[in-house]
């Protein structure tokens, strides 16, 4: 419950690269970004380049004129510049000066209704329109990157499921993992978006300027703490697993597991946090924007994901967490990890070396 309410925010993601907007305030750049933005308004910092092309219209400089006016007329641009023509005289190139800056979703959507005139200019006018310029791309990425990150994130998350069917021959614990980290990661999501979108903990971070999360920001941060997070669920549940494989009570077996690995979990985990917490301290946004929300993934995942949602869900779930459909089990190959099928065969054939059995080890205090 904490953590899908840390997790809210996460449905106000917004996503962009960032531009000079997102310097300290001690550089040149950010200096001059905001002496621009001031003096000529916050567009003025992100201009919209239109290509009109009308070689297809019957007077090509009337065309662009009617293209020009429309472009005028748009709402949410404050100048359009005259245009510029090639030497054939049937393409011209205007710039088209946003109310609002690179960054702001107000221009996403001005980049989106100018293309979407772009088919009326054309049937009226018999010129195309086409937006490009720094802005326009930047808008562009930014918008393929959001559109890939459910398909990346299925991708991810469905392999891990699959490999670790195989190793732990279980249903619900690789579905319990993966849900774990899913909301990990959400919570993540959520504690950047509270600090740099809405400025919670701004000064106190010393973040200067809120706004969109860096487009390349989720894609990272779910690759370093999916590999983080299925470390710790491997070091935790595997030996969980062995202790119940060998013959204890599935609530014995999860003291068994957390007693032998809680402590490597833990240290893991502090020495990443202590890693990534170093950043927060950096200048750059960016750089303290990574670092924040891979210290927190990691805080969450570890601590109460790992360590503490995972072994309550195996105590409520007893055998049936094992539990693996007879078609499945016959489908999928069996790694025996635990070394269950080498122990059946000791016992079975007399021939081959007597087991020993191992020292009982002293109990550690966790």
């Amino acid at each position: 419950m904490g953590l899908g309410v840390v997790a809210v925010p996460a449905m106000d993601l917004q996503l962009s690269l960032p531009g000079d907007e997102a310097q300290p305030t001690s550089t040149t750049q950010r200096r001059a970004y905001d002496a621009l933005a001031d003096g000529f308004g916050p567009g003025f910092n992100g201009p919209l380049t239109v290509a009109i092309d009308a070689k297809k219209a019957d007077d090509p400089k009337a065309a662009v004129a009617q293209a020009t006016k429309t472009l005028k007329a748009t709402d949410g641009v404050v100048d359009v510049s005259p245009a510029m023509f090639n030497k054939a005289g049937d393409t011209a190139m205007v710039s088209a000066v946003p109310s609002t800056g690179p960054s702001a979703t107000a221009t996403k959507n001005l980049v989106t209704t100018i293309r979407d005139e772009a088919d009326k200019v054309e049937a009226d006018a018999g010129a195309s329109m086409l937006v490009t310029g720094q802005t326009a791309m930047n808008i562009d990425v930014s918008n393929k990157v959001t559109a890939a990150l459910i398909p990346y994130l299925a991708v991810v998350v469905g392999l891990a499921v699959l490999l670790l069917m195989i190793v732990f021959r279980s249903v619900l614990v690789p579905l319990k993992a993966a849900l774990g980290f899913l909301l990990s990661v959400a919570a993540a999501f959520g504690v950047i978006v509270a600090v740099f979108q809405w400025g919670w903990l701004a000064d106190l971070l010393g973040v200067t300027q809120t706004g969109p999360v860096m487009s390349m920001m989720p894609i990272f941060l779910i690759g370093v703490v999916f590999g983080l997070a299925m470390d710790y669920e491997v070091f935790l549940v595997t030996r969980i697993r062995e202790a119940y494989v060998h013959g204890e009570r599935p609530s014995q077996a999860i003291v068994t597991g957390f007693r032998h690995s809680a402590r490597v979990v833990v240290a893991a985990a502090v020495i990443m946090i202590a890693v990534f917490a170093g950043f927060v301290g950096m200048t750059d946004s960016m750089i303290k924007m990574m670092g924040l929300g891979l210290a927190a993934a990691v805080f969450f995942d570890a601590f109460i994901v790992r360590m503490t949602i995972v072994p309550a869900a195996l105590a409520l779930l007893g055998r049936t967490a094992w539990w693996l459909p007879r078609g499945l089990s016959k489908v999928l190959p069996d790694v025996d990890v635990e070394g269950e099928k080498l122990t059946r065969r000791l016992k079975a054939d007399p021939a081959l070396p007597a087991q020993t059995t191992p020292r009982e080890e002293e109990p550690v205090d966790v």
